[in-house]
């Protein structure tokens, strides 16, 4: 008698039996696999958490079973890779189970990215980081496929996950950061804008960087990620000069408006608009003067 595991289904049609949309091949066969031969996607980016939505997947296939099998590959080693499917792979070993559905496929490195990545990438939940990493592994897999210019790569990649081009370019810098500077913008501590910055500086320099908001709580801002990267460009910027741009205080130019009505109260209605501003202008000078144009104006404003 055959065990579970080596039972297999053929399809007419994959769509007849689970109503997805999904793709799969002319007579293509789902297979049961135990879980314990099923093997991690590598380099995989996004994040598998036993939060509330795993626990409505896991009740799901407690009462249902997994209604749309995973697409997995040979590993080299042995078993298989998972290619999509780990939430499920993850929720079968919540419910107890000990095998998935999968549809085995005989994949390259770059197909099974592309896969990976296109299942994956549009999920609501999905933070910067695990964008970041995953366009920039699509965007090697295209390329290594032959693919046609960085804008053209960019704008393919971004038209199938619903950004621009821009906005892939974007999500690729970020992968260039170093994992502190990437947890703070998954945290909106700094936003993707000053990420994106911050992502030309050197390895050493992030670090400097990293080191500077630990030690200061200051996040830099647009104008100070920009400074920061010129500095970097010119191969000027230094350790200090990084705190030294994240604790400067811009000087805010002081704007005093005066109400017209008011100020006409104290001169007589003869006084043209030059006669009363050459009088502000001489008392101002008068009391600089005398207070020597240093003293707080404490509270005679």
């Amino acid at each position: 008698m055959k065990s579970k595991s080596a039972e297999k289904v053929k399809l007419k049609s994959f769509d007849d039996l689970f109503g997805t949309d999904t793709v799969a091949g002319a007579g293509e066969t789902v297979t049961s696999v135990p879980l314990s031969q099923l093997h991690t996607f590598k380099d995989h980016p996004f994040r598998v958490l036993d939060d509330e939505k795993m626990q409505e997947t896991v009740d799901s296939v407690k009462r249902y079973g997994v209604l749309i099998p995973g697409i997995v590959r040979p590993h080299p080693e042995n078993g298989y890779e998972v290619v999509a499917g780990h939430r499920r792979w993850r929720a079968c070993e919540l419910a107890g189970l000990e095998e998935m559905p999968v549809l085995i496929r005989t994949l390259n490195d770059d197909e099974a990215t592309i896969i990976m990545v296109d299942t994956n990438i549009q999920r609501e939940d999905i933070l910067p980081s695990e964008k970041a990493k995953a366009y920039r592994m699509k965007y090697e897999a295209m390329k290594h496929q032959g693919s046609k210019g960085d804008k053209h790569t960019a704008d393919a990649i971004g038209e199938a996950a619903g950004d621009s081009g821009r906005t892939v370019q974007r999500y690729i810098r970020l992968s260039e950061l170093v994992q502190e500077l990437l947890d703070y913008v998954d945290e909106n501590k700094i936003p993707m804008i000053v990420g994106e910055k911050l992502s030309y500086l050197k390895v050493e320099e992030q670090a400097w960087v990293v080191d500077a908001v630990g030690n200061s709580g200051i996040f830099p801002s647009k104008v100070q990620a920009e400074q920061l990267r010129e500095s970097s460009e010119t191969g000027e910027l230094t350790e200090g000069m990084v705190y030294a741009v994240l604790i400067r205080k811009e000087k805010e130019d002081v704007k005093v408006t005066i109400s017209a009505k008011r100020i006409r109260n104290y001169f007589p209605e003869s006084y043209s608009r030059e006669q009363i501003e050459s009088v502000i202008y001489t008392l101002l000078e008068d009391w600089r003067q005398k207070e020597g144009g240093t003293v707080d104006a404490g509270n005679t404003v």
